[in-house]
């Protein structure tokens, strides 16, 4: 009787081993499945996508998957990009770039937009605002970065815009010079050349200004500390 009873205990642990076996077997059957059908699934959309969209699409995936390599973003630099503008120009714009970016993140966007053609005298329509960001917006953000602000005024200096263009509006009422003989006096290829090394020259040139303004700062500031102590103990005796 026990021998009868042990064996039946025998048999259906046997039988739950080879149940558990083929469903291990299911498991990993579904799961080789599903890895051939999303590599079938991304061999179709880069086959039926072209090799930019394609490429896109595989580096959102990796990114997904968090395989992605990080991608160093470029450093702009206005002095080096826009050479047909002095710094003490480029920073006349940024300080009018600044006030009108409320939420400090680097961009004027459609309301901000709206606040500094309003204060400048003259106001936009919505559809007006709209059309003035859509002239110099590279990267179809819906805002202005501080370069996207400087191509304003690249484009009013070189006459790109049209004379009814809200943008050409905000140049000209901007107060900044931008009448650069560079952008449209430039005949040729050899002139432009010249005009690219006047313009380094002077960019140099304002450079060492700027720093013997600050050494003549600094020598000022001594000279007033240094009569405040003297005066400072003239009466401490």
């Amino acid at each position: 009787m026990a021998s009868e009873e042990l064996a039946q205990k025998l048999q259906r642990r046997l039988q739950l081993e080879e149940s558990g076996a083929a469903a291990e077997d299911e498991a990993e059957a579904v799961k080789g499945a599903a890895a051939a059908g999303e590599v079938e699934e991304r061999s179709c959309l880069t086959a039926s996508a072209g090799a930019e969209l394609s490429a896109k699409l595989c580096r959102r995936q990796d990114i997904n998957e968090g395989a992605a390599q990080p991608r160093r973003a470029a450093v702009f630099n206005p002095y080096t990009e826009f050479k047909e503008f002095s710094r003490r120009q480029i920073k006349d714009m940024e300080r009018m770039f600044r006030p009108y970016d409320s939420g400090r993140d680097g961009y004027i966007d459609l309301m901000e937009l709206k606040l500094m053609m309003e204060k400048l005298g003259a106001p936009q329509t919505h559809l007006g605002l709209k059309n003035m960001i859509k002239e110099v917006d590279e990267d179809f953000d819906g805002k202005l970065s501080f370069r996207e602000f400087l191509l304003i005024f690249h484009k009013a200096a070189a006459g790109e815009l049209e004379e009814d263009s809200g943008l050409l509006t905000l140049a000209k009422l901007s107060e900044i010079d931008v009448s650069i003989e560079g952008v449209k006096g430039a005949k040729n290829f050899f002139e432009a050349k010249a005009q690219a090394l006047s313009s380094a020259s002077k960019f140099e040139a304002e450079i060492k200004a700027e720093q013997d303004e600050r050494k003549r700062e600094e020598e000022e500031r001594k000279h007033r500390r240094a009569a405040f102590r003297e005066l400072k103990s003239a009466f401490s005796q």
